[in-house]
């Protein structure tokens, strides 16, 4: 599978968080931390966007790094994304992501 699609089947070159770090783009990382402080009810600082995707080495959000609870299921169960879990259909965390996103489920399927 794509290593840029994240265990929730999430394209992070897409992401601009994402983007914003390979480009070091300043501007694109206050845009985004706005956005997700007012999306989340948060602060989240500039300094805070810096990802280089989901399943890839490198920075992440501190979210993405170790508060997500796809990612952190992930991880402990050792799949390369959630397409690989016999529970992918069932689990409540994952359908928070693909009831709102339907290429996300697809991306899963696909594998």
């Amino acid at each position: 599978m794509n290593g840029f699609i994240a265990y929730c089947g999430l394209d992070c070159e897409t992401c601009e968080a994402r983007i914003a770090t390979m480009n070091d783009d300043g501007a694109l990382r206050a845009k985004v931390a706005k956005a997700w402080s007012e999306l989340n009810g948060v602060e989240i600082t500039p300094e805070m966007i810096n990802c280089a995707g989901c399943r890839m080495d490198g920075a992440k959000t501190p979210y993405c790094e170790s508060l997500c609870p796809i990612r952190q299921c992930a991880l402990v169960r050792g799949v390369e994304t959630c397409g690989d879990c016999p529970e992918m259909r069932t689990c409540a965390r994952l359908g928070q992501i693909t009831a709102n996103n339907a290429q996300a489920l697809k991306r899963l399927e696909r594998g």
